[in-house]
């Protein structure tokens, strides 16, 4: 992570009896009239990072390395666009205050829960709609084909939620509002997971599949490639794809990728959702499970104490391993020896 450089402060320093304010990471660019789609491009940019307008050609971050490195990626497409671009890291100066930037912020994430709130109260009136009764078998059939549908539409509000979350800075109002939609409709589904003749029990072993992922993996995929390899197959295969270009092949297994057999469910990350299906009776898995899930999600549902430390991890591996065979390999280390921290025992 790149550290954010000491700059002089031209901003107004403080007078006697006033307070410091905050300090924010401007970003002044001058983007050429034409191509058209670079204005547009960097403007996706920009609320992909959070970073809101204060000015004309001006937009602003709370100063952080994290703020400071999207920054300069930012900086790096524009010159290399044909424009020019800088940042600045000061006090605000008068005539705009913290408060009123910070406002700008609020208003852009609560626009965001507020569309995400909508969406989960529709998605909730179809998964209360109760099926059609026709004859039992066919109702139950309807049943187990609605549930992975309704599951994964929550699970694409859940990564819309999770990617407002990330840039929401400051605590915006309608975030616990689009949290709460999303836990009822996760409640509403979760009642559906045994069916009739008891708990769901887990899933058999498997012997030599070929797992599909997406490419560039993190700590999910990481973790879950190191749990397929360990309690769920005894020789899998791996494939990295680009999501873009991939077709899907008759007896593939996806995991963690759109449309996948093992993904993302309700707020279940995709190592908590194998767990669940393959060794849902492993104490330390369900340990781990709850790290992962922390580190992944970065909702702090489990608040894990552990998670930082396994993130700057996972950190160190992808930037040492730039190859996803590589990366996995390192990732098994890692998360053999934390298994046996929590005392779990190899089983292969």
């Amino acid at each position: 992570m790149l550290k954010t450089p000491r700059r002089s402060n031209k901003s107004r320093p403080p007078q006697p009896g006033e307070q410091a304010g905050a300090r924010w990471l401007l970003l002044i660019h001058q983007i050429p009239p034409k191509p058209d789609y670079l204005r547009v491009k960097i403007g996706r940019r920009l609320q992909r990072v959070g970073a809101v307008p204060i000015k004309n050609s001006v937009y602003a971050l709370p100063a952080g390395p994290e703020s400071y490195e999207d920054f300069q990626w930012i900086m790096r497409e524009i010159a290399e666009g044909g424009g020019d671009a800088f940042v600045s890291e000061s006090l605000l100066g008068d005539g705009l205050t913290d408060e009123a930037v910070r406002a700008r912020f609020d208003a852009a994430r609560n626009e965001e829960y507020r569309e995400i709130l909508a969406d989960a109260k529709a998605l909730l009136k179809a998964v209360r709609l109760p099926a059609a009764k026709p004859g039992r078998g066919t109702a139950k059939a309807k049943s187990q084909t609605r549930r992975p549908a309704l599951e994964h539409e929550l699970a694409k509000l859940r990564r819309r939620y999770e990617s407002a979350s990330a840039i929401d800075f400051f605590g915006a109002s309608e975030q616990a509002a689009a949290a709460a939609g999303l836990a009822e409709i996760r409640d509403h589904l979760r009642p559906h997971s045994a069916e009739i003749g008891g708990e769901r029990q887990a899933s058999r072993p498997l012997n030599g599949a070929t797992w599909v992922t997406r490419r560039d993996v993190h700590v999910d995929r990481i973790a879950s490639a190191w749990l397929i390899r360990r309690f769920i197959d005894r020789r899998p295969t791996f494939r990295f794809v680009d999501p873009n270009r991939y077709a899907h092949r008759d007896g593939e297994l996806r995991f963690d990728m759109f449309e996948a057999e093992y993904t993302h469910v309700g707020d279940a990350c995709t190592f908590e959702t194998l767990v669940s299906q393959f060794v849902p009776d492993d104490a330390a898995l369900r340990e781990i499970a709850e790290i992962v899930h922390d580190v992944d999600c970065k909702d702090a549902k489990f608040r894990r104490e552990e998670a930082p430390g396994l993130a700057r991890m996972i950190v160190g591996i992808a930037a040492l391993s730039h190859e996803d065979e590589d990366r996995v390999e390192q990732g098994t280390t890692l998360f053999d020896n934390l298994y046996a921290a929590f005392g779990g025992k190899r089983s292969k």
